[in-house]
């Protein structure tokens, strides 16, 4: 996990862009892997814990509608996390995750190990995904910010110069 933190920071850092995390399920995790790189507060604008439905509302402004029609793990809530992020703070870009790490609160439309995640960059298009991740909680924890790392790299190398 420390090579995907070192190229988002050079990524980021080569843009003069902030970034700002959105968790749940992970509870902080990314945001301390980024944090454990020195020199991070030159690219980690900020971090929110929303592992409420309450606290996505009210840190980043997620419709209930969209937890009432589609649940907190999903792409929709996952893109309005990221947007939220991007909305509440002064980053360019912008990771979420959202998921069931388990052991229990899994279902069988959205098992244990269902994981949405959301990336997002100032004036692009929202990208999403779902994926279904096996083993433990820890293991589910660890594999979704690995993920997310991944996936903001994605975006970050496609992505115009300016974000």
């Amino acid at each position: 996990m420390n090579d995907l933190v070192q190229r988002i920071a050079e990524r980021l850092a080569a843009r003069g862009a902030m970034l700002a995390t959105a968790e749940s399920c992970t509870g902080g995790w990314a945001a301390q892997a980024l944090t454990a790189l020195a020199g991070s507060s030159n690219w980690l604008e900020r971090g929110f814990v929303t592992y409420s439905n309450a606290a996505k509302q009210e840190m980043l402004g997620v419709r209930a509608e969209t937890l009432e029609r589609h649940g907190a793990v999903s792409e929709e809530t996952a893109r309005e996390m990221a947007l939220g992020a991007l909305s509440h703070s002064h980053a360019a870009v912008a990771l979420a995750i959202t998921g069931i790490a388990g052991p229990g609160g899994g279902t069988r439309e959205k098992p244990v190990g269902t994981v949405c995640f959301a990336w997002a960059a100032k004036g692009d298009a929202v990208r999403s995904e779902t994926r279904h991740l096996a083993g433990d909680r820890e293991a589910v924890r660890r594999q979704s910010v690995e993920r997310a790392f991944a996936g903001l790299l994605e975006l970050l190398d496609a992505a115009p110069r300016r974000a």
